[in-house]
């Protein structure tokens, strides 16, 4: 039973290895990369896209981080802003993750302790797939000079961060896979 959550999903990257292209509009499978991650995240409530001016789909709200442009840290602020005070999960999604799924998401927001987060194959852990308390990224947050250009791993390098590992199937994509290039939207594509 997953607990209730709101989705946070930052869609305002550069997307410079792209050519600038906007990443939550390309398509993989006939969809667009912010809808499969919004797929991933049916049951949120709010739904949260961080980023320039797009199409969302109804009931999701759109907001911008400030500065634009100011890094995943002023985006994650944005998205905090827009939550009620009574809302004490939300998970942090990138907008470009093709393969993430309900699954996923379930079993992060399990594991939270200040957050959790999925490790990928090298076990390396992806900030921009995790499950967060609200309250641990609003101190967090709170305590920056600044939040334009802040690191978000440091901004939670001193909260109690859960380390989740997901066992892919032979063949099969990994939850972690995003398109941050040309090459691995090719591959993301080929993959369905």
């Amino acid at each position: 039973m997953t607990p209730p959550y709101a989705a946070v999903i930052l869609a305002g990257g550069a997307a410079r290895r792209l050519g600038g292209q906007p990443k939550p509009e390309l398509r993989v499978g006939g969809r667009r990369l912010l809808d499969l991650v919004l797929g991933a995240v049916p049951d949120a409530e709010p739904r949260i896209v961080v980023g320039p001016v797009m199409e969302v789909p109804p009931g999701v709200r759109l907001t911008r981080e400030r500065p634009p442009g100011g890094g995943p840290v002023a985006a994650l602020a944005a998205g905090l802003a827009e939550l009620a005070p009574d809302v004490e999960l939300i998970t942090l999604l990138a907008a470009d993750l093709p393969f993430l799924r309900a699954r996923v998401i379930s079993t992060l927001l399990a594991a939270v302790a200040d957050g959790a987060v999925l490790l990928d194959d090298g076990g390396r852990p992806q900030l921009l797939i995790g499950a967060w308390r609200v309250a641990a990224l609003h101190n967090a947050v709170a305590a920056l000079p600044s939040v334009e250009g802040a690191s978000l791993r440091n901004l939670v390098a001193s909260l109690d961060v859960a380390r989740v590992t997901w066992e892919v199937p032979a063949g099969t994509p990994p939850p972690w896979w995003d398109c941050d290039s040309a090459e691995e939207l090719c591959r993301a594509r080929e993959w369905l």
